[in-house]
């Protein structure tokens, strides 16, 4: 079972510049790395890629602010106007869980059922998420 996921904390809901991300990803020895960043430790070019991820979670109502996120990387059903097949095509695409939390101290889980956005297929965010969660790529050294 492929567990590799991107995990991201926002200490303040709704300040998205500031976050704690942990990628979480099998080394070539099959031994389950965590690598932690904060914003300082990814590159520009990087987070404008993560703008999308914002982009994404900022859909939620006023009343709910996403507290954490994973986004995983996943196969996705293409579904066209004019295809009716029993098996659609599919595609990779970043898929997003959001805990948010409300001012009355509630918690809510919301998924890309809830919210389709939270299936993100750009190319930047796959290369992102790939970034992070490649096997190999330590990243430590820019993270906390």
């Amino acid at each position: 079972m492929n567990e590799t996921q991107i995990q991201i904390v926002f200490p303040k809901p709704g300040e998205w510049t500031r976050f704690t991300m942990t990628a979480v990803f099998p080394d070539k020895d099959g031994f389950v790395q965590h690598c932690r960043y904060t914003q300082a430790g990814i590159s520009a070019e990087h987070l404008q890629a993560f703008e999308g991820v914002v982009s994404a979670i900022s859909v939620l109502s006023d009343d709910w602010q996403a507290r954490q996120v994973w986004a995983r990387l996943r196969g996705v059903p293409v579904f066209t106007e004019d295809d009716f097949s029993e098996s659609p095509n599919m595609a990779e695409a970043v898929v997003l869980s959001v805990e948010a939390v409300n001012v009355r101290g509630g918690r809510r889980m919301f998924t890309s059922a809830n919210y389709p956005d939270f299936t993100i297929g750009a190319d930047d965010a796959k290369a992102f998420f790939q970034h992070f969660t490649r096997s190999g790529n330590s990243g430590m050294e820019n993270g906390i």
